[in-house]
């Protein structure tokens, strides 16, 4: 179960593959109702080309919000004049998919692997329809019950903490890039005060962009782990010495979207009825205050990587469906949680915290690793291996000798 929502699983195939899930047992992968193979499919085209000019424009500003709504309308307003019914494309309806496409198949049990949004629906399914779930592993744990936007100010804190956390713990780091903490802040006032305007190759070539830096860019730039972890202390301290290369590329990397790819209507009928309801803005903004204190409101106003959510989902429209989705799973069927220590999207406790109710689990946490951690983690693929074969005891014994890598050390005189 890919994640999102919105995202290719077929696209995903290689990297499930790479892990070796499929060594001694088949594979399925189904596409997501709304996504890049299924029909309809909800691309919106209208919203990829917002977010190729937007690396140009200020992250936060009330003007970016607007033509944001401006494309989640269009957006909305071609689907719906297709007679597509958006309010159908939402996790209940998702995960009965994957228990119809089960019984399609005849297939009496199977495990079920999801990351990302994919471990909402993977919960979802379990809760709805346990019948014929050997097990399930779960990777960058979703919790249904908890997922909102000021959520992701949590799992914001956790994952850029623990970066900085493994960063003074090994002496060359520590020494090199004291306080990371308050170089961060600094960084997020001054450019939310000031923001840069530079251009940028694209990583993966191309002409120069224009890339604007203001303090929403950075701190979304942490949390989609758009720099390497390992350069994140090495791009904060150039940063702070006026070299802003390592950020503004990782930017500009947004100017050239494979357009029609990622299903947003997926995406925006998921939040609009799961994540957003039930939270005013000012929830989200107190959560980024308790998160972050000491930085702008105009940052901490929009969730990462949900900018302008609350405002996107009053065109998009769709029902309310959190009294049925806002639930906890509580199953025996042998569980595996996987999170990453790093990761800023979803925190690494709120692995644990899913665990709680899952009464055959086991909970595995990879030191220096973010966002889906099968693919960045031979350690984690191998539990997983392991677990598909005794889904109540995986071999867990390759987790106890990580550590994150060692961090990227760039000479105090290249800043002179």
């Amino acid at each position: 179960m890919a994640g999102g929502p919105g995202g290719d699983a077929f696209g995903d195939m290689p990297f499930v593959i790479g892990a070796g899930v499929n060594q001694d047992r088949d594979l399925i992968v189904m596409t997501q109702r709304g996504t890049l193979y299924a029909r309809p499919n909800l691309a919106c085209p209208e919203i990829d080309r917002f977010y190729a000019e937007s690396v140009g424009l200020r992250y936060d500003a009330a003007s970016t919000g607007r033509r944001l709504v401006r494309a989640t309308k269009q957006c909305r307003d071609r689907l719906a004049g297709k007679g597509i019914d958006l309010s159908a494309y939402n996790t209940t309806e998702n995960a009965a998919d994957f228990a119809d496409l089960r019984k399609a198949l005849g297939i009496r049990r199977w495990n079920v692997y999801g990351y990302s949004y994919g471990t909402d629906l993977g919960l979802t399914y379990l809760r709805r329809h346990p019948e014929g779930i050997r097990s399930l592993a779960i990777d960058s744990v979703v919790p249904p019950q908890i997922v909102s936007l000021p959520w992701t100010w949590d799992s914001a804190r956790e994952g850029i903490n623990a970066v900085f956390a493994a960063c003074a713990a090994q002496p060359a780091c520590k020494k090199r890039y004291p306080n990371l903490s308050r170089t961060l802040t600094q960084q997020v006032r001054r450019l939310e005060a000031h923001p840069l305007t530079v251009k940028a190759r694209p990583p993966g070539g191309g002409a120069p962009v224009k890339v604007v830096l203001d303090g929403g860019a950075l701190v979304n730039l942490l949390v989609a782990n758009a720099v390497p972890a390992v350069d994140v202390p090495a791009a904060l301290d150039e940063l702070a010495h006026g070299d802003p290369e390592r950020f503004a590329r990782a930017r500009a990397a947004g100017a050239t979207p494979v357009i029609g790819e990622f299903a947003h209507g997926l995406t925006q009928s998921v939040a609009c009825s799961e994540w957003v309801p039930g939270y005013s803005q000012a929830d989200l903004l107190a959560a980024g205050r308790r998160a972050f204190p000491g930085w702008p409101d105009s940052v901490l106003a929009q969730a990462p990587q949900l900018p302008f959510q609350h405002e996107a989902c009053r065109v998009w429209n769709v029902p309310d469906r959190t009294a049925v989705q806002r639930v906890t799973t509580v199953s025996k069927v042998p569980a595996l949680v996987l999170s990453g220590t790093f990761d800023a999207k979803t925190g690494a406790r709120w692995g644990a915290y899913a665990a709680r109710t899952l009464f055959r689990s086991t909970t595995v946490r990879i030191p220096g690793i973010g966002h889906w951690v099968v693919p960045q983690s031979p350690c984690a693929a191998s539990v997983l291996t392991s677990f598909l074969i005794r889904p109540t005891a995986p071999d867990t014994r390759c987790v106890a000798g990580l550590t994150p890598k060692p961090f990227t050390i760039v000479p105090a005189r290249e800043h002179s």
